[in-house]
């Protein structure tokens, strides 16, 4: 199915003749343009209603709803929490709990949560759990 192309000699161009031009140039002529209106005025753009003062926008930006500052919390508790699992990791691997981590953990784990989000709280519930385990192989259990 492939198309060949078969070159039989390098003059064949010589057969070729050349079409006429389909138009024809007048050394004479002049360019007109046709049919053109005058360009028309651009109309004045209307009074713009004044921009709040930035400073009031900036106060907005800056005020924190509920639901933020909760938000804040939680995952600041949270990551505690994972720092100090971390401490217990490292501690571990040398031999030997510290009982100041242990102490920290029992202590920050007995801070009140804010219940914010379905998926945050059941992360930080996840979190919450793996601590109490490693604080149970120690023998601490901490009321719940």
């Amino acid at each position: 199915m492939s198309q060949s192309v078969r070159i039989e000699s390098a003059n064949r161009m010589a057969n070729v003749s050349a079409r006429g031009a389909v138009g024809k140039f007048s050394p004479g002529g002049t360019f007109t343009m046709a049919d053109v209106a005058a360009p028309q005025r651009a109309a004045r753009p209307s009074s713009v209603a004044p921009v709040a003062p930035l400073d009031a926008i900036l106060a907005l930006q800056g005020v924190e709803d509920a639901t933020s500052g909760r938000r804040r919390k939680a995952v600041k508790h949270g990551s505690a929490l994972l720092d100090l699992l971390d401490g217990i990791k490292a501690d571990l691997l040398v031999g030997e709990i510290t009982v100041d981590r242990l102490e920290a953990l029992v202590l920050e784990l007995s801070v009140f949560r804010d219940r914010t989000e379905p998926g945050l709280d059941a992360v930080l519930d996840d979190i919450e759990l793996r601590v109490r385990v490693e604080l149970a192989k120690q023998g601490l259990f901490p009321p719940l």
